[in-house]
This record gives C-alpha cells, sequence and structure tokens, in this order.
C-alpha cells in the first residue's frame, strides 16, 4: 500500500510490502486512485529503490537483541516508484493507503505504453520479472525518430551482442511487415573475427539458455518468451580486405579461421579518383582544416585524369618516373607510350612529381596554384604516411573483372546483413573504408529515397566522430545522424563514453541503451537521462543486462537478453546446425 509517512507525488511515491510479498528493483507496478468525484486515476511506474528497516528501535545495536527475540520490533519493507504513465492523465497524487500491485498482463502494456505501439512494436528483451519489453520501431525506423545508441565499458557491456540482437528482432519478429525483406544490415566488425560467423549457429546457446531459464525461474527459454526463433542469421554476405602481397588471380581475404564464405573488397584507382576518394585519406583533424583547399584543387584534378576511360588504373602522358620515385615498383607503358599507374604508391609519386618536383623543382603550375611548397610538401608528406596502409585497398594491378567483383556492395541483391571486417587494418585505413562506405550508401539513398531500411551497425563512434575536431568521415555521420532517418538510414551506434562523441550523434538517437559505464562517465550530461539511482547501478551491471530508454517509457528499464543464437567464434559454430546426430546419418558423420 502507498505509504503515508513520505511524501506522494504524481511522479513519485513509496509504498509498504507486505508480509509475505516481494519486490525487487525494476519491478513495474500498478496503482489505482479514486477522485473526490468518484472516477479513478491509475499510476503506473518502476520501482528504483528498494530498503527495508527495523521499526520501533532506537539504536543501531538494537538489531542484535532483535534477532535474538530479547526486544521487541517489526521490519519495514518499502520500495519507491518512479512514474512512468498517468491515465487518464489528471496528475493528482496517489492516496495513502491505496493498494499497489504487480503490473502484468493489460497493466504492463499500460506501463511501457504498449498500446501506443500497436504492431509496430518488437521484443527488446526480457524485464526483471520474465515479461517482454516491447520497444517502438516508430522510434527506431525514422517514421517518428530513428537511430540507437549503445554505452559501455568495452567487453564487458557487450554493445555489439545487444546491437546484434537488436537486429535479430527487427528482422524476424514481424514488425516490418511485407517489407521485412527489404530491411538490410550494414555491420562493421572492428574487434577480431567474432561477427564472421554470424550465418553459424551457435552450439551453446541451448546449454546456455537452459542455465537462464533455471536461474530466473523463467517457464521457457527467453528466445520463446519473446516469439523469436533461435536461428543465425540470414542471407548474410562477408568482405575482408585483401591479404597483403596477394596479386593478380591470388587476391584472398586478409582472414585466418573462416576459410570459405569471405570475399576480399578494394577499390580501383580510378574508382578512387572518379569517386572522389581523397578527402576521407586526411582523417587528422589538422589536415582537413589546413589543408583543405590543396585536398580539393587535387581532387578535381584526380576526377578529371579518371574520365574517359574504364580500366582499373590510369595512365598519364606528362611524367617520366624513375626507379627512385615509385619505389622501385616496375613500371608499365601502354601501346601508345603512356605511363601506366597502376598502385597508390605509383599515384603518390606522380602527384609529388606535379605539385613539387616539375618544372626543374616549382612544380605543374596549373596544379600548384599560388598554394606555398611547405603547404604542398605537408600534403605530400601526409599521403606517403598512408600509402603502406591503403596500397592493398586501392589499386590497379587487378583486371575489370576483379575490380567490379571484389567493389564492396553492402546493397547487393539478395544480401539482408553485409560484415565488412576492418579489423586487421591500421586506423587510418579503417577510418578510409568507413568514410567512404557510409558516404556511398548516403548518396545512394538520396537517389532513391527510404524504399528500403538499412541499419548501420559501428563500434567505437569517438574514434570516427570525435568530440572535437572535424573530418569528413564525422560530417557523413552527421548527416546520417541528423537526415538519414528520413532517407531509411539508422544509424546503430555504440561507444565506450558517449562524452568523447560529437554531441549531434548522440542526442538524435530515439533509443538510447547503457550497459556497464565506468561510475565517472556516468556522472557526465550524456547520461542525465537516466535518474541518480540508475546510474550508480550502471556500474555493476552484469553481462546481457542492459538499461533502455525509449521516447514512450519516460524512465530507463534495465532488460536482460538472451545468449547469441549465432556463433561469435569459431568454436561455437554448430556442424550439425542444430541437428540431432541421429538425424545426420552415418554415412555423412564417416
Amino acid at each position: 500500500m502507498v505509504l503515508g509517512t513520505q511524501d506522494v507525488t504524481p511522479v513519485s511515491f513509496w509504498f509498504a510490502v507486505l508480509p509475505g510479498a516481494s519486490v525487487q528493483l525494476d519491478d513495474l507496478v500498478a496503482v489505482q486512485t479514486r477522485k473526490p468525484d468518484g472516477s479513478f486515476v491509475n499510476f503506473y511506474g518502476i520501482v528504483d529503490h528498494v530498503r527495508t528497516r527495523h521499526e520501533g528501535v532506537t539504536f543501531d545495536s538494537d538489531v542484535q537483541d532483535v534477532a535474538a527475540g530479547l526486544l521487541p520490533a517489526s521490519v519495514s519493507y518499502a520500495a519507491r516508484v518512479l512514474v512512468t504513465r498517468v491515465n487518464p492523465e489528471n496528475f493528482i497524487p496517489p492516496q495513502p493507503g491505496d493498494g499497489v500491485r504487480h503490473a502484468r498482463g493489460d497493466d504492463l502494456r499500460m506501463a511501457l505504453s504498449a498500446d501506443k505501439m500497436g504492431e509496430k512494436a518488437f521484443p527488446g528483451g526480457l524485464l526483471a520479472d520474465g515479461q517482454v519489453l516491447p520497444i517502438n520501431y516508430r522510434f527506431v525506423n525514422g517514421e517518428n525518430g530513428g537511430h540507437i545508441n549503445i554505452s559501455g565499458i568495452s567487453g564487458v557491456a557487450t554493445k555489439t551482442s545487444y546491437a546484434l540482437f537488436l537486429l535479430h528482432s527487427i528482422f524476424r519478429s514481424g514488425v516490418m511487415g511485407t517489407g521485412a525483406s527489404a530491411g538490410r544490415a550494414l555491420i562493421f566488425n572492428v574487434k577480431g573475427e567474432d561477427l564472421l560467423f554470424l550465418d553459424k549457429r551457435n552450439r551453446e546457446v541451448e546449454s546456455r539458455e537452459a542455465q537462464a531459464r533455471a536461474q530466473k525461474g523463467l517457464p521457457d527459454h527467453r528466445y520463446a518468451l519473446m516469439g523469436l526463433p533461435v536461428e543465425a542469421f540470414r542471407d548474410v554476405q562477408f568482405l575482408a580486405p585483401p591479404r597483403p602481397g596477394s596479386a593478380g588471380a591470388a587476391i584472398v581475404p586478409h582472414v585466418e579461421q573462416r576459410g570459405e564464405g569471405v570475399t576480399p573488397f578494394l577499390y580501383s584507382l580510378r574508382e578512387f579518383c572518379a569517386r572522389r576518394m581523397l578527402p576521407y585519406v586526411f582523417v587528422d583533424r589538422d589536415a582537413s582544416v589546413n589543408l583543405g583547399f590543396v585536398i580539393g584543387s587535387i581532387e578535381e584534378r584526380l576526377y578529371r585524369m579518371a574520365q574517359g576511360a574504364d580500366t582499373p588504373y590510369l595512365t598519364v602522358d606528362d611524367w617520366q618516373p624513375d626507379t627512385e620515385q615509385v619505389l622501385d615498383e616496375d613500371v608499365r607503358f601502354d601501346e601508345m607510350g603512356s605511363v601506366r599507374i597502376s598502385t597508390f604508391a605509383q599515384l603518390v609519386a606522380y602527384l609529388e612529381y606535379k605539385l613539387l618536383d616539375a618544372n626543374d623543382g616549382e612544380g605543374d603550375r596549373k596544379w600548384v596554384g599560388k598554394q606555398s611548397p611547405a603547404t604542398l610538401q605537408a600534403f605530400i608528406r601526409r599521403l606517403r604516411g598512408v600509402q603502406k596502409h591503403l596500397t592493398p585497398l586501392v589499386r590497379g594491378d587487378v583486371s575489370a573483372e576483379q575490380a567490379a567483383r571484389f567493389r564492396p556492395d553492402p546493397l547487393k541483391p539478395g544480401v539482408q546483413t553485409t560484415v565488412v571486417d576492418i579489423h586487421t587494418l591500421s586506423a587510418t585505413a579503417q577510418m578510409f573504408i568507413v568514410g567512404v562506405l557510409l558516404r556511398d550508401l548516403f548518396e545512394h539513398k538520396e537517389r532513391v529515397g527510404r524504399q528500403d531500411t538499412v541499419f548501420v551497425v559501428l563500434d567505437e563512434l569517438n574514434k570516427y566522430a570525435p568530440r572535437d575536431g572535424d573530418s569528413p568521415i564525422k560530417d557523413v555521420l552527421l548527416d546520417i545522424a541528423e537526415r538519414g532517418r528520413s532517407l531509411g538510414i539508422i544509424l546503430i551506434g555504440a561507444q565506450q563514453t558517449a562524452s568523447e562523441v560529437e554531441r549531434r550523434i548522440v542526442s538524435n538517437a530515439a533509443i538510447r541503451v547503457v550497459g556497464r559505464l565506468d561510475l565517472a562517465e556516468a556522472e557526465r550530461p550524456e547520461y542525465r537521462f537516466l535518474p541518480q539511482s540508475f546510474r550508480a547501478r550502471a556500474g555493476i551491471l552484469q553481462p546481457g543486462t542492459m538499461l533502455v530508454s525509449q521516447p514512450d517509457v519516460p524512465n530507463p528499464v534495465l532488460v536482460n537478453y538472451p545468449f547469441p543464437a549465432w556463433a561469435t567464434r569459431l568454436d561455437e559454430v554448430d556442424d550439425l546446425n542444430g541437428r540431432a546426430v541421429e538425424d545426420i546419418g552415418e554415412d555423412w558423420l564417416h
């Protein structure tokens, strides 16, 4: 019953727990109070604080006498509620003595505003008592809002695991209706090779879910409670950078654990120039400020060079390279005697010649303009610094057929989920690939509109869109955060510290999720959407447990989610794909 010894307000109140009953943190409760005119007002809320104390004693040491039966005292068991909804919206306080009950069934739907979601709800996990948390898809797909942001300590908060669970729930819950086949996902794999087995069933899922069911006293395993299939991702393509040193017909992906089903990706030199990729090479903050004019000028020059042919390489007539200039690489000539630029190193050497060495060291005036030699030298110096990182990715030593086949295409027909493995690349190459792919995706969606929804899963947002400084990659992510939802691009971004990410990217996320946080980080302004009691608890959350905030529910809700049904490493792959041994056949086993 609602307590009368504490203030009772329309937004929070305390209630006493009767003997034999139990209440824990994160339980959802309902209260009904009667107005003076006889009508009723219903309050729904979440328990954010519970406590017990002895009543009738004075000193702390009295607990020993009470426990020994020498001193009479009663135990007061009480809980505090943060109100999530009032129906109808008459903001009067409940009355002391009003009954408080667990919110189940229709009460739960009202407490979580599921009645407003209709058919546009998908499971976001399970509450503490085993009931399903619905998430309003309209605040994910861009209809009313868009984007999901996940914060938490690396390796403990399991940010990527929860992002993948949300994707699985969206794709398999039926929330996308008849357009389910049109939903796509672009996932960047930035740590290890964990995400290269999403299409394989996890051999441990049944045993792990049986353990969870026993520990939490659930009537069934968690996938069944949420109405989701226990299966791996379907229609997946895996892309990985070429192994360094591989060339010609021997270009193979740079992966160690998976031997089949992974395609190498690369860009041709002509694509690099024609599609204006040069700005994404300069990922440091100073370059975009100090060298902005030079980068823009050279980008335009390279674009013009790439016109008029469709070969992966470039040809130029105004260069006579020496071996030192092109790092002892073979320089080839075509049938007209023009120099063929076939590697990124040769492209850098050509630019160095045009900017610094032509005309007896004065540079080609058409390329140089009025730029100072120091600025041009800084430009070349930065290109030389990234040359070894981009040489395997940007190349003209491939055939036209290879250039077309290895071009990364996250919207490939028949593919729902694309995993781009970039964990073996340097930080510079990672940012180049992320920036180019997201730029191309955004430009494509600007042309075709939001007919297909594309979910982009990107961890380490603080690296790609830091709070301070500017870069082309940050500009693309800002465009996606601010305009992407109207085009059908939804960012599922994650980071360890939201305080280090561009504020506009985090604030544009309608769904905010928090795993375990460093307690100092939890006090930053970016987490003010969490009540103080939730911020204190964020430091002790366990893997598989998240705090989820969505616009329909004014206070965050703690959920847990099931063990992945898809393999996250090689030794988890279920070779039998979930079938019993006796169903396979002796011949296959032998």
